[in-house]
């Protein structure tokens, strides 16, 4: 049995392995044609390549439940095209131990995209928006079209970015009284975490007088923020940039602050629950190699395996931010797909056995 599974496992990570070589090619392909806009006089195709290369990562822990999926029906469905699925079965191999097989290559794929998520992914994806916005020089431009706002007591903050350090750029703050009117406005080019607060430098601050404004420039000013570097520099990046540990402290900060916390949770949930996501695709792959698929083509389960990823994504999709707008949790948008999944499988097992 040993042997056994050991083939069975290694045509299925071998089969899994070339699909997401595939679409980790064509994504690639995709990804470089995108950044043809932003190509500026620092901003070439080395750059752009660069940044293409960092994001990896993230792209492969994105196609990891597309590949398993296709990937175990296209290995699967060469054991079956050579008839050897029907010797395992007549020779009193069990659905449920070839299935057995099929999962531990599987386990070790989810394993890879838990690493990928928690410990490279963030880091990546932070280097590779930041090397960008480098090349671009949005670093210090004072534009509000990048950057993120957050709302600290009565003051509504605004930054272009936050390097890994620590290291605020581009910063204005926008400071109101109890009665909503506007007082001041300040920014900063940078900003340094020290002693427990942040020192802003070369900062212009304009006050808003009844009937006049007085503007002065200040080498530098302190700035007594609830959050600390390391919460900063979870703010930047969008929600699927960040790692699950990361989203559960930013969501239940949020929740502190009693501020929307909807798509931290739903993408925290996505990753939490990925494993059972690759699972229940994987589950549906070998319901239907040894059910309605058991005797056709490889291009049609190639075929059938695309659509049934593409029907999942899209229902996913939809939940996900119909959970944000209608209100119900985002656990349930997550966990509804997978559910469908298991049973579709499970039943279609069933009917095979």
């Amino acid at each position: 049995m040993y042997k056994l599974d050991m083939y069975i496992g290694r045509t299925i990570a071998l089969a899994v392995f070339v699909v997401l070589l595939i679409i980790l090619g064509l994504d690639i392909i995709s990804a470089i044609v995108d950044q043809l806009g932003d190509f500026k006089r620092d901003y070439g195709f080395s750059q752009a390549l660069q940044y293409v290369l960092w994001r990896l990562p993230g792209r492969i822990y994105e196609q990891l439940g597309f590949s398993a999926l296709v990937g175990c029906m296209v290995g699967l469905g060469t054991l079956a095209g050579t008839s050897e699925l029907t010797v395992m079965r007549a020779a009193g191999v069990s659905i449920g131990r070839i299935a057995w097989a099929v999962m531990k290559p599987i386990i070790l794929l989810i394993f890879i995209g838990l690493a990928l998520a928690e410990f490279v992914i963030p880091k990546t994806n932070v280097i590779a928006e930041n090397n960008k916005a480098r090349a671009l020089g949005e670093l210090e431009a004072s534009g509000l079209e990048s950057g993120m706002w957050l709302k600290d007591s009565g003051e509504f903050v605004h930054f272009n970015a936050a390097l890994p350090d620590g290291e605020l750029y581009g910063v204005t703050r926008y400071h109101f009284a109890d009665n909503r009117e506007l007082q001041w406005v300040e920014f900063s080019e940078r900003g340094q975490f020290q002693n427990e607060q942040w020192l802003l430098k070369n900062s212009r601050s304009t006050q808003f007088l009844q009937e006049d404004t007085q503007s002065k420039d200040l080498p530098t000013s302190v700035w007594k923020a609830e959050v600390s570097p390391e919460l900063f520099a979870l703010i930047v990046p969008l929600p699927s940039d960040l790692s699950p540990r990361n989203l559960w402290d930013y969501g239940t900060y949020l929740d502190r602050k009693g501020e929307d916390s909807g798509r931290y949770w739903l993408e925290f949930w996505k990753k939490i629950l990925q494993p059972l996501t690759i699972a229940s695709l994987v589950m549906v792959a070998i319901s239907f190699i040894f059910g309605p698929l058991r005797e056709v083509t490889t291009g049609l389960r190639v075929f059938t395996g695309i659509m049934v990823g593409i029907i999942f994504q899209t229902v996913q999709g939809i939940l996900g931010p119909s959970s944000l707008v209608f209100g119900f949790p985002p656990l349930l948008a997550v966990l509804l797909p997978v559910l469908l999944c298991f049973g579709a499988g499970w039943l279609l097992l069933k009917r095979a056995r």
